[in-house]
């Protein structure tokens, strides 16, 4: 099978948000998914891209049973590593069910370490859930190293009113260093 790995394009946002919620459904967390096709267009297009994408094409003849040519997506965006410096952060890399096992994931992201390399990343990092063996054997066998257990890394984030109440803390803090009121 002939697959094309390319840049995406602002076009292909319709099939990277299928691709995304498709992903999400296989992750169990398809409740999760609130981002926009017009959203993903805005920040990844525009003249300041908070992610780039590149996506798998199949020629027309080998399209899915639903009649996508677009089969695969792999999302990143650059981050940096007080201790490495320039380093890559892999969103999601996904292939439809029906088109794994003809290598076209190893090539995602044999690509994507190729524009990490190009960029001049000291680092590739993703995170996998911990009941998805499959995918941490995929990148462990071409080797990624686990630091959950290696080095004892626990992944957190704020959001929602977590966020909220954080972003609030900071007000707090102003007001009580210029004398307005005190910390609680």
């Amino acid at each position: 099978m002939d697959v094309k790995i390319r840049v995406a394009t602002k076009g292909d946002c319709k099939d990277i948000s299928r691709l995304i919620m498709d992903l999400a459904v296989h992750d169990k967390m398809s409740d999760q998914v609130k981002l926009s096709c017009d959203e993903l267009q805005r920040d990844g297009f525009s003249q300041n891209p908070l992610f780039e994408c590149l996506v798998a094409e199949i020629a027309d003849e080998n399209k899915s049973k639903e009649g996508f040519t677009i089969i695969g997506y792999a999302l990143y965006f650059y981050i940096y590593c007080t201790w490495k410096g320039r380093s890559m952060y892999l969103e999601d890399l996904y292939v439809m069910p029906e088109f794994r096992g003809f290598g076209i994931g190893k090539s995602l992201l044999s690509n994507i370490a190729q524009v990490a390399k190009e960029k001049q990343c000291a680092r590739l990092h993703l995170i996998v859930l911990n009941w998805n063996s499959h995918s941490l054997d995929f990148y462990t066998a071409r080797g990624a190293q686990d630091l959950t257990v290696k080095e004892g890394w626990h992944l957190v984030h704020f959001d929602g009113q977590s966020l909220d109440h954080l972003a609030n803390e900071t007000q707090q803090i102003r007001k009580c260093v210029s004398g307005e009121d005190k910390v609680v």
